[in-house]
């Protein structure tokens, strides 16, 4: 076999080679068909090979592909920019764009603090996070990062940012429910300013919805206005990370909506150009811009590639073809269908631990012991064999951590297209109840209700 030069996640491991994608689809060279019942990364939003898109880019690419951004603007950036300042909440009108979610988070938190330091508090230089969850790959981005896989080969390179307990309600770490817990795991948030002192914390971020850390964990309802009223009352700034959440995913443009917060930092990425384009951005409220704008003027972040126009072009051509095809408004239906789905498949499979999530970004738990909630062995690697067994039946599902130490727990997301069809959603179910039958069979787990 001819050599691979390419470095891929695994180095030694065969992946199919895609010859080209359709909808909810993928094909590889050889003709299998693939469901892509994860968007790849929580990312194609809109499918893959959607006409609009491509004469989109068609049409920027006649016209000019590159330029930089400190030499000049263009117009795809620009309406861009408008687009999202109409379509977020609040004043989160000031958008940077970049090209990965772990740029737009980094940017985010170099925004935070530069705001305290144009109002002229230079101590204000920590960003608090949440163990179980995942910020970006790059150094400030993992530092933020409370997901202990990703952060172990660089801990000493890392800061210690992440320090509160996430909403875990399945195993919540004070053994309460919501809301009689009176939120404990948001007060945390309080007694961590107070060790540390708010006067050197610049900001708070954490996800709306707990992606690749948790497998699609969502708060209980008043855990988020908890969390802003401390951060209000600490004079810290909130960032939410929406890289995943954001851009529809969960039905509304950001998963804070849900519950009526407004950050003053949101991050976007991932769907924002549903795999078309590298592009992500970080968006700012006018409060927090204000000061720069009477200071320096400047945000002190950049790449090469920020507001590329090719790249802005087609992130504007999937946000208009989201809402020219009113796709939002049914994500919410879709993902009440394809939960009460997998609640089915709950019933039927013991290993099934926990159902959550918010739209169409859906989680499922795995664990040995479903009434103890037991997980399985670290070592079992039972995430990956779920992985691998959807794969072996034309499902692509997307691989996520679990447990609240973050080491020992196993689960995967179900986050497809958002223009999945009820049809398409039953051939999922058939797929996935596929891929556990077989996993029950090979590990000789009994299948049957609980």
């Amino acid at each position: 076999m001819k050599r691979s030069f390419l470095i891929k996640p695994v180095l030694d491991e065969m992946y199919p080679v895609i010859d080209y994608g359709k909808g909810v689809y993928l094909f590889d060279m050889d003709g299998k068909k693939y469901l892509d019942a994860a968007s790849g990364a929580v990312t194609a939003n809109i499918g893959h090979g959607v006409p609009e898109i491509m004469d989109a880019m068609n049409e920027q690419a006649k016209k000019v592909s590159f330029v930089y951004r400190s030499q000049f603007t263009s117009e795809a950036a620009e309406r861009l920019a408008e687009k999202i300042a109409e379509l977020t909440p609040g004043d989160l009108n000031w958008s940077f764009f970049v090209n990965s979610g772990s740029e737009a988070t980094e940017t985010a938190m170099k925004m935070a603090i530069q705001y305290w330091q144009e109002k002229g508090i230079h101590t204000k230089t920590k960003v608090l996070s949440r163990w179980v969850s995942y910020h970006g790959i790059t150094l400030g981005a993992l530092s933020m990062s409370g997901h202990t896989g990703r952060r172990a080969r660089f801990v000493p390179l890392l800061e210690d940012f992440p320090v509160i307990n996430p909403p875990y309600c399945y195993r919540c770490p004070y053994k309460l429910e919501a809301p009689s817990c009176q939120y404990a795991c948001a007060r945390e948030l309080e007694t961590a300013i107070n060790r540390i002192g708010a006067d050197k914390i610049a900001a708070f971020i954490a996800e709306p919805i707990i992606g690749a850390a948790g497998g699609a964990i969502a708060p209980p309802d008043e855990y988020f206005k908890v969390i802003k009223q401390i951060c209000e009352a600490n004079n810290i700034l909130f960032i939410a990370d929406e890289v995943m959440t954001g851009s529809f995913r969960t039905g509304k443009m950001l998963a804070c909506e849900h519950w009526d917060i407004t950050p003053d930092i949101v991050t976007l990425g991932k769907g924002m150009g549903a795999g078309y384009a590298p592009i992500a951005a970080a968006v700012a409220s006018e409060k927090v811009m204000k000061p720069i704008l009477a200071g320096t003027k400047q945000v002190m972040s950049g790449h090469t590639l920020s507001a590329n126009p090719q790249s802005c072009a087609i992130a504007l051509a999937v946000l208009e073809f989201i809402e020219k095809n009113k796709i939002m408004s049914q994500v919410e239906s879709k993902g009440n269908y394809l939960r009460d789905q997998l609640e089915k498949l709950k019933e039927q499979f013991l290993f099934i631990g926990d159902i959550r999530g918010k739209g169409l970004m859906l989680g499922i738990e795995f664990v040995a012991d479903s009434s103890g909630k037991k997980p399985y062995p670290r070592q079992a690697l039972i995430t990956q064999k779920m992985v691998s067994l959807a794969k072996e039946k034309g499902l692509i599902v997307y691989p996520a951590g679990s447990g609240i130490d973050g080491v020992n727990g196993d689960s995967i997301m179900i986050a497809p297209p958002l223009t999945i069809t009820e049809k398409e959603i039953d051939e999922l179910i058939v797929l996935l109840n596929e891929t556990f039958t077989s996993f029950a069979n090979d590990s000789g787990v009994i299948a049957g209700g609980s």
